[in-house]
């Protein structure tokens, strides 16, 4: 018998957290007036540019925001909109060894972003973003870049939403 009361006290407290509006089980806090966002293309103002990273950029953004909330996507003037630009495309080199040729280089990859929260606007920002990987100078760039933009991408795009929806 106690055991079917825990079982109908767990399911309770499940179902009023899920209802609230504010909280979900995928890390997410939007306000529950909040109902649509608008994620705006990405721009390149990088001095070195990577023809294809704008569109992967804003494509894994906008992915991200329809996969892990209800929020309905629209082309402009959502209550939540992201807006960015690409400003740092960079390589640089690291551990130099003993013949004085360097070992390891970093690819990094900085964007601003804008976020404004139309609804609550005490939540709007203006932030850079970062990431980076590293790789054995035995290779170029060219060699190694879909692979490294890719795992970059990845890791700025959860800090991006992150800081935008989940208010970590």
């Amino acid at each position: 018998m106690r055991k079917i009361i825990f079982i109908i006290s767990a399911v309770a407290a499940l179902l009023s957290f899920s209802s609230c509006g504010i909280y979900s089980f995928v890390g997410t806090s939007i306000a529950e007036d909040v109902k649509t966002i608008t994620v705006a293309p990405i721009e390149n103002r990088a001095m070195r540019v990577n023809p294809i990273l704008s569109n992967t950029l804003t494509e894994a953004l906008t992915d991200r925001y329809v996969r892990f909330t209800n929020l309905q996507m629209l082309t402009m003037d959502g209550d939540l909109e992201v807006s960015g630009e690409i400003t740092g495309y960079d390589t640089r080199s690291l551990g130099v060894t003993a013949d004085e040729v360097s070992s390891k280089t970093r690819l990094t990859i900085t964007v601003k972003i804008n976020f404004i929260n139309r609804k609550h606007p005490e939540e709007d920002f203006e932030r850079s973003f970062s990431g980076f990987e590293d790789y054995d100078s035995n290779y170029t760039l060219d060699q190694v870049e879909g692979e490294l933009v890719d795992t970059i991408v990845e890791k700025i795009v959860e800090d991006v939403f992150n800081a935008t929806v989940a208010n970590w």
